[in-house]
């Protein structure tokens, strides 16, 4: 394969990836006109994302894994197609019902394409330097997207009206199709046939659905009530059951060896605490800016462009400068910590807070952070890997972003919640309290950021310097 169809099947790839990750934001600006032409209930309006959230979050392991077992282009243009057919079914949806199955379809193509993205670019560029570059250009795809899909749905939605946020994709999906086709290698056949662990893939795929709509629901359902303690406890069970499978099968879904790859494990825990801080900061801050600011969908949009830009410009080639002269530890543990500077200047953003004073030097900081630590933090998940598991390492890595992203978004808008009602019933007027539970997100979300940002410095282990006193040749 030459070197030019490796970059242009890195662009094709996080093409599609950039499709995925705008899904779930630009339907969020689009909630209200949805639940007002289809005349939906609350109810059923959260299953517009929780059916979305629930199949993407319970797929990813398996889609990697049928990725790594069977091929990682098959599996990623099945994927892809699946994703772009369901979203030409949530274009033309007149019921609810409907809308509601064909997110569902769209969440496992998505989950499949996401998983097997990260694995095909590993294994397209082998080269140390290269696969920081490209891991950096796939990181800000990642960081960057759900800005972009707040500006893009206010578009879109206001102007072509909301079945427009699904029938892009259409185009968009076909393109990138017939890119795949063309740009990305055939797979190898195996070496050695291998067998899908159906048992332990109906487990951990039930287990992380469950604990997904566990979380994602806890804040309407009640953190004790009994819908919440059962999912929550039916997905432990589950997940033990998984494990216990995966101890003893000859050839498992997911061989628990993959745990004692050090770097791997520590950077896994590092993306739990860092997807809880951030997607807390990302939610709230968006709320702020409507609520306290009063700014309109399409101005808070604009309003993230600041780190989308300086996400940028670390992605175009930055990133993978640091890495290489510095590894992977350094920049990780540095960038968490300057994110986590970053929300806790939020956390005195004032009733009549500017955006220039208030809002951009803390935008600023976290698109430093994020472009700073995202590519260490996929560099430190995948490079222990070997390439014929390099699809479950994404999986893992991407379920861990997205259990600690749900979990952390839903425990910080509780507490935030409930900061506010206390201030309520001490006296205080609606909008100073409603302020005050943000402020209270912002706090909790730069400690748990911190905190990623100190178990990276003090775990995550650097590769061994090579002799000769050359600088750093390798992510590491």
């Amino acid at each position: 394969m030459t070197d030019k169809n490796r970059w242009l099947a890195l662009y094709v790839l996080c093409t599609g990836v950039l499709m995925i990750v705008l899904d779930t934001t630009v339907v969020v600006v689009a909630l209200p006109t949805i639940q007002a032409d289809l005349a939906l209930s609350g109810t059923t309006l959260t299953w517009v994302l929780n059916a979305y959230l629930l199949t993407f979050g319970g797929f990813l392991l398996l889609g990697g894994r049928l990725g790594d077992l069977y091929g990682t282009r098959r599996w990623f243009l099945i994927g892809l197609a699946l994703f772009t057919v369901a979203s030409l079914a949530c274009g033309l949806s007149s019921s609810p019902v409907a809308l509601v199955t064909a997110r569902a379809v769209q969440g496992f193509g998505g989950a499949v394409v996401t998983a097997v993205a990260l694995s095909l670019i590993v294994n397209l560029f082998t080269e140390p330097a290269e696969r920081a570059q490209a891991m950096g250009i796939y990181g800000f795809v990642c960081a960057a997207g759900g800005s972009i899909g707040e500006v893009l749905g206010g578009f879109l939605t206001s102007w072509l009206g909301w079945e427009s946020i699904f029938l892009v994709n259409i185009p968009i999906g076909i393109a990138v199709y017939f890119g795949c086709l063309k740009l990305l290698p055939v797979d190898a056949p195996a070496a050695t046939p291998r067998r899908l662990d159906i048992g332990g893939a109906i487990t951990v795929t039930l287990g992380l659905m469950l604990a997904v709509y566990a979380v994602v629901d806890g804040n309407a359902a009640g953190w004790t009530s009994v819908q919440t303690l059962t999912l929550l406890g039916t997905a432990v069970v589950l997940l033990a059951a998984f494990l216990a499978i995966e101890a003893r099968i000859a050839d498992p879904l997911m061989p628990l060896r993959l745990f004692r790859l050090r770097n791997l494990s520590i950077a896994n825990i590092v993306g739990v605490l860092w997807a809880a801080g951030m997607f807390g900061w990302f939610v709230i801050s968006a709320l702020y800016l409507q609520h306290i600011l009063g700014y309109e969908p399409f101005q808070v949009g604009l309003a993230f462009l600041p780190a989308d830009v300086i996400m940028a410009i670390f992605s175009a080639g930055l990133s993978a400068k640091v890495v290489m002269r510095y590894g992977i530890r350094g920049p990780l543990w540095i960038g968490l910590a300057i994110a986590a500077v970053g929300l806790a200047w939020l956390a005195r953003a004032p009733l009549n807070g500017t955006f220039l004073f208030d809002v951009l030097p803390s935008m600023a900081l976290l698109g430093l952070g994020a472009g700073m630590a995202f590519n260490p933090m996929l560099l430190a998940a995948m490079n222990d890997a070997a390439p014929e598991e390099s699809g479950l390492a994404s999986g893992v890595v991407n379920t861990s972003f997205m259990m600690g992203g749900a979990l952390g978004l839903a425990i910080l808008a509780s507490l935030s919640d409930a900061r506010t009602q206390s201030l309520l019933e001490a006296g205080v007027a609606q909008l100073p309290a409603l302020n005050g539970g943000y402020q209270l997100t912002f706090v909790l979300g730069a400690l748990i950021t911190a905190a990623g940002a100190l178990v990276g410095a003090l775990w995550l282990r650097p590769k061994p310097q090579p002799s000769g006193g050359e600088s750093v040749p390798a992510p590491g």
